[in-house]
């Protein structure tokens, strides 16, 4: 290229470069922009970046000659499109889990601090928290998901537009494709710290609701009434519900969200940690507690209960875990002498009836 332009082809890259540090105008027409506060990672915002990258190549097209320089060139400008996409994608994403932590934050400090002598003022402020927890963990679910779709515009871009543009120089295709495949793994890998802490905080607050509700008589009621019969049906009664009902109400709500929000194998693994961690939850908060024959029912009542709401996770892996939790808890309802042959030849039951 002739040094002329050598020069506009660094005065291209340098006003791609500027727009990729700074996200404050997206539409450079119609003068919108993102304000600093804005939580949202927006596919449209991404197909303007990529409208904005269209429009470099085309100009770096008309300033290289040759195939080798072109290949270079639209190399650079394409590398300014990832790290513009993987900031505007991280720092969204660290937006909303900031949001999430001081929502988990904000209804911790209230339940520690909560004053019983105003049981119903704090019943209505400790469920605005919790609702607002609920949308901030909605809030993410959905930037997962809009992050996803943005990844996928990039790389569908680049397939479409840059991948020709590169085969004729050796080396060039295979090298922006690693380039492309550590920006978008660095957005992916926020994409999946935001998918963990929506875990943790939603069974952070799955405990909190359980040792505020479970009270320490539902599974060992002084006034042992029920006998136990494990060929009979249990009656209604035997549900201790005031924690079943809360745990699975809220639960519902993040269900609503991650079945609307998320898909494929985002949405499996979700669902199937999400089931794997409230299995583990309710078993170590089941053994806080001691039990009689009636507790034994209510019990094995709860374990059934919550065995059919995870039935709505499609997620298989769970499903057994909380079948086998079902036998195991026939342990506080038959007789001792028929144990043995309750567990004989699963070897998984007895280990979990022996902690029990």
């Amino acid at each position: 290229m002739e040094k002329n332009d050598v020069m506009q082809m660094e005065e291209l890259r340098a006003e791609i470069q500027q727009s990729s540090e700074s996200t404050g105008t997206i539409g450079r027409s119609k003068g919108a922009s993102i304000s600093s506060s804005q939580q949202q990672i927006s596919v449209t915002v991404v197909t303007e970046f990529v409208r904005w990258n269209e429009e470099a190549i085309s100009r770096a097209t008309l300033f290289s000659s040759q195939p080798a320089t072109l290949a270079a060139n639209v190399r650079a400008v394409f590398t300014c499109l990832l790290d513009q996409v993987s900031l505007y994608i991280t720092e969204g994403l660290e937006r909303a889990r900031d949001s999430l932590t001081e929502a988990a934050s904000l209804r911790e400090r209230f339940v520690l601090g909560t004053s019983v002598s105003r049981r119903v003022a704090a019943a209505a402020a400790s469920a605005k928290l919790l609702l607002q927890l609920v949308k901030a963990v909605s809030d993410l679910l959905w930037l997962l998901c809009s992050c996803g779709s943005s990844v996928a515009i990039v790389q569908q871009y680049f397939a479409n537009s840059i991948s020709r543009l590169l085969l004729p120089v050796d080396g060039a295709h295979a090298a922006s494709c690693e380039e492309m495949a550590s920006a978008m793994s660095s957005a992916e890998g926020a994409a999946y710290k935001g998918l963990q802490q929506c875990i943790e905080t939603v069974m952070a607050e799955v405990e909190r609701l359980l040792s505020a509700e479970q009270k320490a008589t539902d599974y060992r009621s002084p006034d042992d009434g029920i006998a136990p019969d494990h060929g009979q049906q249990m009656p209604a009664q035997v549900l201790s519900i005031s924690g079943y009902l809360s745990v699975v109400a809220y639960l519902s709500r993040v269900l609503e969200s991650a079945f609307t929000a998320l898909e494929g194998l985002n949405k499996q693994a979700f669902l199937t940690e999400l089931g794997n961690r409230l299995h583990k939850v309710l078993l170590n908060h089941w053994q806080k507690f001691t039990f009689n024959p009636s507790g034994g029912l209510r019990l094995k009542r709860d374990i059934t209960e919550y065995g059919e709401f995870v039935r709505s996770f499609n997620a298989p892996t769970v499903d057994e875990k909380f079948e086998l939790l079902g036998i195991t808890a026939n342990v506080f309802i038959v007789a001792p002498e028929s144990l043995s042959t309750l567990f004989e030849g699963t070897p998984s039951i007895r280990k979990d009836a022996q902690r029990s």
